[in-house]
């Protein structure tokens, strides 16, 4: 198997040949065909969340299963799969609450690597995954079959970008029909949480961002007004949208604490906040505490859209096939794996909603 292997954090990824275990209990391979690029992986790679080195990195996939451990029901041999990075086991106090994305239990994946470098060191698994690479063994949970007449590319998106943004504004929030509603932020998560406003009818749905052409693509996927907050007033904007009294509203869904104290002043009295992008780990936001009180506003955190991939998956593959959810608008470019650092800098560059990389 060939994969893509970040050795240091900070350097440009290489193309190795490694190996891959046959996957034991309760494990499933797949042989991919798809992998976004997720902000997520660039992040991991800078070392914005620390971990351990040799490791491939890659969570936003779709393949087909080849192999299947012993024990494994949630899939069989030839399934067509979502691959995600969401592992539960189904009986921990947060998977019996119906909230997998939080799962205490504890795998032989979370300690042991199915990834072998050819002079037998471990190769670690990045988010959970390691779908930068042309096969991937992973937890039976982590896997969802769907339609074998989709495209697996478009597919992927579903895995992270798709369920993490439109999961936020569903399952996290729960917006109701009739909100108002800002989105900070119009990269691949940004996109998806404006969809997800747009399935549950809130109104008026905008979208904020400092790129114009993302705004554009804002506009395509559900948003009734868009401010570039580089040439706008993004505080007046919103009020004058809202009766001047703030969003119902405000998801902020890139990783910056700045972004987060920014969303704090377009909510209104009773408004809701919702923190969607993961920031390095020790950032930290300045908020009044005495307004939050005063003026009854919650903030939440939304960890993969709060999840739960075998209900939500099917869910939003039906809204694919009704035209009802948009996955192939998001493609930007693909590439071959030996691309990755291309595919990844024209992320940085703010030029792809998603790249994806396609084997």
């Amino acid at each position: 198997m060939r994969a893509a292997i970040c050795y240091e954090f900070g350097k440009p990824l290489a193309i190795e040949d490694i190996d891959i275990d046959s996957p034991q209990a309760g494990e499933v391979k797949v042989k991919l065909a798809a992998c976004a690029i997720c902000h997520s992986d660039i992040h991991a790679i800078e070392g914005a969340w620390g971990g351990s080195l040799p490791v491939v990195y890659g969570h936003e996939a779709a393949g087909i299963v080849e192999a299947v451990g012993a024990g494994v029901t949630f899939a069989k041999l030839s399934d067509h799969v979502v691959v995600t990075l969401i592992r539960s086991c189904g009986r921990c106090y947060f998977c019996v609450q119906g909230d997998p994305h939080l799962c205490e239990g504890t795998f032989a994946l979370d300690k042991e690597s199915r990834l072998r470098a050819k002079g037998g060191q471990p190769i670690h698994q990045g988010l959970r995954t390691a779908a930068f690479a042309e096969y991937v063994v992973v937890d039976q949970s982590q896997v969802v079959p769907v339609p074998e007449q989709l495209p697996l590319e478009s597919v992927s998106l579903l895995a992270c970008g798709v369920i993490t943004g439109l999961g936020a504004v569903v399952n996290t929030a729960q917006v109701p029909s009739g909100s108002s509603l800002v989105t900070i932020g119009t990269g691949g998560v940004g996109l998806n949480s404006i969809q997800g406003a747009a399935l549950s009818g809130a109104h008026p749905i905008i979208a904020i961002d400092v790129a114009d052409n993302k705004l554009e693509a804002a506009k395509v996927f559900g948003a009734t007004h868009t401010i570039n907050s580089k040439k706008q007033d993004a505080q007046a904007v919103v009020r004058s949208l809202t009766q001047g009294r703030g969003a119902d509203y405000v998801f902020v869904t890139v990783g910056s604490t700045k972004v987060v104290e920014q969303g704090m002043g377009l909510l209104r009295r009773g408004g809701t906040l919702v923190i969607v992008g993961m920031p390095p780990v020790g950032a930290k936001a300045e908020i009044e505490v005495v307004d939050i009180v005063d003026n009854g506003q919650r903030i939440l955190g939304s960890k993969m859209g709060s999840a739960r991939p075998r209900v939500d998956v099917p869910k939003l593959v039906e809204l694919y096939q009704q035209d009802r959810l948009k996955l192939d608008e998001l493609i930007t470019n693909r590439y071959p794996l030996g691309d990755i650092n291309e595919a990844i800098a024209s992320v940085n560059r703010a030029e792809a909603l998603r790249n994806v990389i396609v084997f």
